[in-house]
């Protein structure tokens, strides 16, 4: 009698080998199948000499061929790190190098980039490319041929994998985070409080080289659920996927569920949600204000914010019942990761002071690559992010700012977030980032930068206004400026720091 299959994905395979395990445009593909090409992926690296410990850098726009090499990645041990396809050559060599990989897994799309620095990669041995060709590679054709569609000999260990996924570097070099089997119970603890399982059907909205969306395909596969995949974000596609497919869950940054709530009022409405359980919004802090439009033009009942980071995994959870009830809240934590407020002395705060956030979680990473640069702590387990934020008297948690991102002014501590979530409520803004600029006066002052709704024009007295009806004097903007977009990370973190360098350019200190 064969073994049973100790690696998840390959027991819904064996199960319910018809479902549909991906559908990618008019394609779908079942678990047997996609079950299938995995082991002759794994197989096919076996071959070339890959084993358990390797490290195996994949970069492309979101596919099936992705999440193949993800799951292949897991059973034959391989640490799996995500590169974005946005990066340009030096970007992708720095990642490359720095994560000392064996082996890349590249879609054609970005192939040439990976052969402009081949020479400079000497611990680099293989490149497969898949969707295409490029001289010098192997083809991910001539790989699975090599391999097996029988199920990999099992250790009789769950076959799980790590993963080193590189921080955005929104404040400096990006930094492998190191991560290891995901504690389950923990898992467990957020799926029922995600509300998910069941007959899942999750749709990827953001780049699955991004830990949110990775996670979340990742997890829905392991729940036996269908994963529809969106190559790059496009809101059109977003409300005709949900409607076409019955989507029961995603998860989107704040400025994709922006673009899908500016759609026309009567796209919007030709759409059908009533499918969705789980509409996860993460990657940067979700204003108060787009939340408020999500449940007007979407629906009520499905909208959850969730709290993390690519170091701690996911924190709190805010549930559809408290997102109009707890303004500007994350939620709370579940399942027994704890959180607590510390201020400069490393004393821990009382409700409704903020201070630096530090949270004691199974899920935090095992430290960073190849740097002596590590998370803050505050006690054994107690690690941060360096955000700053506080606690309620009911326990939920608020998210001032990123401690790097607080501006100094006149000795006065001020806090972007707050004065962006104000900004963003005004009906012409489409996005903004405040930050500090060089003041010889006060040492920084506030300084604002929008994006202005498509079509329409903002009028300087007219913003100054809004801005001093909701805040208070030393929070205004003192300077303004409007551009046509903001730059964001695929993931939908705001580039901050590319708009801030702009400013401090010849300072010999950055405050």
């Amino acid at each position: 009698m064969a073994q049973a299959p100790t690696d998840l994905f390959a027991v819904h395979a064996q199960n319910n080998p018809d479902t549909p395990a991906v559908i990618e445009g008019d394609d779908v593909f079942t678990f047997a199948q996609v079950n299938a090409e995995v082991n002759r992926l794994v197989g096919g690296l076996k071959e070339l000499g890959f084993k358990s410990g390797d490290r195996m850098v994949w970069c492309g726009p979101n596919s099936r061929e992705v999440l193949v090499t993800i799951h292949a990645a897991r059973k034959l041990g391989l640490t799996s790190v995500p590169l974005s396809y946005r990066f340009n050559a030096e970007e992708m060599h720095y990642i490359i190098d720095n994560s000392e990989a064996a082996l890349v897994i590249v879609d054609a799309e970005q192939a040439p980039l990976i052969a402009s620095i081949r020479d400079r990669l000497p611990k680099l041995r293989e490149i497969v490319v898949y969707r295409g060709a490029q001289d010098g590679f192997r083809t991910w054709d001539e790989v699975l041929a090599a391999g097996s569609e029988e199920e990999p000999v099992s250790s009789g260990e769950p076959a799980t994998g790590e993963t080193m996924i590189y921080t955005s570097g929104t404040t400096g070099k990006p930094k492998g985070a190191k991560r290891g089997a995901a504690d389950q119970a923990l898992v467990f603890a957020m799926v029922m409080e995600l509300r998910m399982g069941g007959e899942e059907t999750h749709l990827t909205t953001g780049p699955l080289y991004h830990s949110g969306p990775n996670a979340f395909a990742f997890l829905s596969h392991m729940l036996g659920g269908t994963v529809v995949i969106m190559r790059k974000f496009d809101a059109h596609e977003w409300v005709r996927l949900v409607t076409k497919h019955k989507v029961t869950s995603t998860f989107s940054a704040p400025t994709q569920l922006k673009r899908i709530v500016s759609l026309p009022d009567d796209e919007i409405a030709g759409g059908d949600y009533s499918s969705m359980h789980t509409l996860i919004a993460n990657a940067a802090p979700v204003p108060y204000a787009l939340k408020q439009e999500v449940i007007e033009k979407l629906g009520d009942g499905f909208l959850f914010e969730v709290y993390g980071s690519t170091e701690l995994g996911v924190d709190t959870i805010l549930v559809p019942e408290d997102q109009l009830r707890k303004p500007g809240s994350c939620g709370k934590p579940y399942g027994g990761i704890q959180v607590k407020a510390v201020d400069e002395n490393g004393n821990t705060l009382p409700p409704n002071e903020p201070g630096e956030l530090f949270f004691n979680t199974a899920l935090a990473m095992e430290g960073y690559h190849a740097t002596e640069e590590q998370l803050a702590e505050a006690g054994e387990g107690w690690k941060s992010v360096g955000d700053v934020g506080y606690i309620d008297d009911e326990g939920y948690v608020y998210i001032s700012d990123r401690k790097k991102d607080m501006i100094i002014s006149g000795g006065m501590n001020i806090y972007p977030a707050e004065i962006e979530a104000v900004l963003y409520q005004h009906p012409d803004v489409m996005d903004v980032g405040v930050f500090g600029i060089p003041d010889d006066e006060w040492g920084e002052k506030v300084h604002a930068v929008i994006q202005p709704k498509a079509g329409r024009t903002i009028d300087m007295a007219e913003i100054e206004g809004f801005a001093s009806e909701h805040l208070a004097g030393y929070k205004r903007p003192r300077s303004w400026e409007f551009r046509d977009e903001l730059p964001r990370t695929e993931s939908g973190k705001l580039l901050k720091r590319v708009l801030r360098d702009e400013h401090w350019k010849g300072r010999t200190t950055g405050v």
